[in-house]
């Protein structure tokens, strides 16, 4: 069974995320900003992160970056789920390690699906 990280500022948004990947099987974490996500990271590395872009105080590209720059941390793959949908805004999160991309809002297939991909 998978663990997976989900970090999002907002509440509803973990929970339903939260929800859709439990459904699915998977072992889920959730961290409302980069920070506390760091910190679930060191205690209990994860098989995927889901991350939210925009964060206060460290978003999900800020995150993104600190965790290609480690070595323990590099293989992990980073899903990108964001209401930022323009192509200049995947391919920069793309540049900067994500390996995969959902937009908001997304149904419970869109999740899952992209998490096997970058997990096969």
């Amino acid at each position: 069974m998978k663990n997976i990280l989900i970090v999002d500022d907002l509440q509803s948004e973990l929970t339903l995320l939260k929800n859709y990947l439990i459904k699915a099987g998977y072992n889920v974490t959730t961290a409302t900003n980069g920070e506390e996500a760091l910190e679930k990271i060191s205690q209990k590395k994860p098989d995927v992160i889901i991350t939210d872009l925009m964060m206060p105080d460290m978003g999900g590209l800020d995150l993104c970056r600190k965790l290609k720059k480690q070595t323990d941390t590099v293989d992990i793959p980073i899903v990108a789920c964001s209401v930022k949908n323009r192509e200049v805004d995947k391919m920069w999160a793309f540049k900067q390690g994500v390996k995969a991309y959902v937009t908001k809002p997304c149904t419970q297939e869109d999740l899952v699906g992209v998490l096997q991909s970058v997990t096969a």
